[in-house]
């Protein structure tokens, strides 16, 4: 018997303080259907933070990417709310990851009014997060 595939995203709500934090912890390649199932519960969480200003830690540690209809869904929900952002943190501590994650921190700065940087520390994604600057 085979091992099922493990893909997906993670979700976790907290506030620090006045600040809202969503971390997400992606896991495989995503599909489609994985943002068939994120996308509402994203939206919701936007939808309850009033100002909608948050910061975002998102764990691609053990990330592969997205499926070519995952990767436009993935897009749309950015041009969607790139201005609800304050700070996006990428973080990854696989080498394999590294250069197309930095890649791909720089391209969501298009979209998004908030910073975005990658890390390839946990600590240090977290603590720029919470940092005022």
């Amino acid at each position: 018997m085979s091992t099922p595939y493990r893909h997906g995203v993670s979700l976790g709500f907290e506030r620090v303080g006045s600040d809202f934090f969503l971390s997400f912890k992606a896991i495989g390649k995503l599909t489609h259907q994985d943002y068939q199932y994120i996308t509402p519960l994203i939206e919701s969480a936007l939808n309850s933070v009033e100002p909608a200003k948050m910061n975002v830690f998102f764990d691609c540690s053990d990330f592969q990417g997205w499926e070519l209809k995952a990767a436009w869904d993935d897009l749309k929900l950015g041009l969607k709310h790139g201005s609800a952002f304050n700070k996006i943190a990428i973080y990854s501590n696989q080498e394999s990851n590294r250069q197309w994650l930095e890649y791909s921190s720089k391209i969501a700065s298009w979209f998004t009014s908030g910073n975005v940087e990658f890390f390839d520390q946990e600590t240090q994604a977290l603590n720029w997060l919470q940092s005022s600057h």
